[in-house]
């Protein structure tokens, strides 16, 4: 695993191995910062791995050169599937170029505020002072808020609904009233109707029986 995170760079395994792996590999990166037939034989015997040894000790060293420790992160990612156990990342980090272009920009945008610093020359706090005194400080008007009258507004397209409505209701009424008339008509009509009609019928029988008689 050693050998694999200097060739690498980055691997992924579980927490508990790469807290291991940390304090295992971290001593020998500390160890290549000097390159010499001596340190190269001592990594080599915990390494075992001959193309592991000359990666770190051509690049990972030059690399770590200004960091005095810490040469490794690790990144948890959850628990895995089956035995849950504790998934992570191990890598190194001066490789990780993503982390280390973020913490440029936050060192970049943080700054600092010069208000509460005195200046240590007294002429200069002098001065500053006078300016200070003469220039008087203009005082700022605070207007009150004007209270709103709330104004009613009754949308035209509503007004135009209730007129309509109200006409179609008295339309309807006037229908209803009209029906009703013509009923009451056509009923006090009826009787006199029938009345005519049973005149009718009892002259043309007086008529058929004289008829008969002569």
């Amino acid at each position: 695993m050693a050998a694999s995170l200097i060739l690498h760079k980055r691997i992924y395994t579980t927490l508990a191995k790469a807290k291991a792996l940390k304090v295992y590999v971290e001593p020998l990166i500390t160890k290549s910062k000097e390159d010499s037939t001596h340190s190269r034989r001592t990594v080599f015997s915990y390494l075992e791995n001959k193309h592991a040894v000359s990666e770190l000790f051509r690049e990972v060293a030059q690399k770590v050169a200004d960091r005095p420790g810490g040469y490794t992160r690790i990144l948890k990612t959850g628990f895995r599937k089956g035995d849950a156990a504790e998934m992570c990342f191990i890598e190194l980090v001066d490789y990780n170029t993503n982390m280390i272009k973020t913490a440029e920009d936050t060192s970049r945008k943080t700054r600092r505020s010069r208000r509460g610093k005195k200046s240590s020359d007294p002429k200069v706090a002098e001065t500053t002072a006078a300016v200070d005194k003469e220039t008087p400080v203009a005082e700022e008007k605070v207007e009150e808020p004007k209270a709103e009258t709330p104004v009613e507004e009754t949308p035209v397209a509503e007004k135009e609904e209730v007129k309509a409505e109200e006409e179609v209701k008295a339309e309807v009424q006037e229908t209803q009233e009209e029906e009703k008339a013509e009923v009451a008509a056509e009923k006090e009509e009826a009787p006199e109707a029938k009345k005519a009609d049973d005149k009718e019928e009892a002259e043309e029988k007086e008529e058929d029986d004289s008829k008969k008689k002569e």
